[in-house]
């Protein structure tokens, strides 16, 4: 049995594939489920997507830089792309991790505008695509949040190692108890056996964990799954239609941290 060192635990990912049993596919988890309601006595762990933390806007100055004049309509495309490639490759069993996948986006950005990705570009541009700086009000939520007893975790899409990375840079690594990377179990979000990973990895049940979405796909998947979930609505995007509503939505990590308690 492989093992996979989290933080200071070990999860075997044949026990998460096991615990997630034949999870249903992605677009059969978005139906509707019953509201509830985080109480702070209650919530005992939070689980973050990356991006609550970090902002994915980072790159585009790099993007700009590499084609003047077309670097918004470029990243755009890049971004968009990058998810729906990931969701493509978990409904047909065909993962890749998420840096593979962005420089697969990379590349059809590039010819959707028609300019040429040299390998110069190509190499600033794939070390750019990580190189996220955290929302100002990220690291002193989290520790605001930890401090009071909260255990934390990573549920994301984006591997172990760019995990790390961005949390020394961050100076936040001491306050994660697992950093969770869907290549762990081979599915992105908004797969059941993604959220499965939180779950397990806290030995918790779902009524006590609260999930942080920065998408509100992302938010929708997780309700679904059966997780209390908050919203980090960062950029004041509308909710999805996807009859699913999360149980509360914020603007920062600041109104995390008052919602868990």
């Amino acid at each position: 049995m492989t093992e996979h060192p989290f933080g200071d635990r070990t999860i075997s990912r044949r026990r998460l594939l096991a615990q997630a049993g034949s999870a249903v596919a992605v677009a059969g988890i978005l139906g509707d489920v019953a509201p509830a309601r985080a109480r702070s006595e209650r919530v005992l762990a939070v689980a973050f997507d990356a991006f609550t933390i970090f902002d994915p806007r980072s790159p585009a100055a790099a993007v700009e830089e590499c084609f003047p004049g077309r670097g918004k309509e470029i990243f755009s495309t890049w971004r968009s792309r990058q998810f729906e490639y990931c969701w493509l490759r978990t409904l047909n069993r065909d993962y890749a991790d998420f840096r593979q996948v962005t420089e697969e986006a990379l590349i059809f950005a590039c010819k959707s505008a028609k300019v040429e990705l040299d390998a110069s570009a190509r190499a600033k541009l794939m070390d750019a695509a990580f190189a996220f700086k955290p929302w100002p009000d990220s690291v002193a939520a989290l520790r605001s949040m930890r401090n009071s007893g909260k255990r934390l975790a990573y549920v994301s899409n984006l591997t172990p190692e760019i995990l790390a990375r961005l949390s020394d840079a961050a100076g936040i690594t001491d306050l994660f108890e697992h950093r969770l990377s869907t290549d762990l179990v081979k599915a992105y979000k908004p797969d059941p056996r993604a959220y499965q990973m939180a779950e397990t990895a806290f030995g918790l049940p779902r009524d006590k964990i609260v999930f942080a979405a920065f998408g509100g796909w992302d938010a929708a998947g997780a309700k679904a799954f059966g997780l209390t979930t908050f919203w980090v609505n960062r950029l004041d995007a509308p909710l999805e239609e996807l009859g699913v509503r999360p149980d509360a939505i914020g603007a920062d990590l600041v109104e995390l941290a008052k919602f868990v308690g």
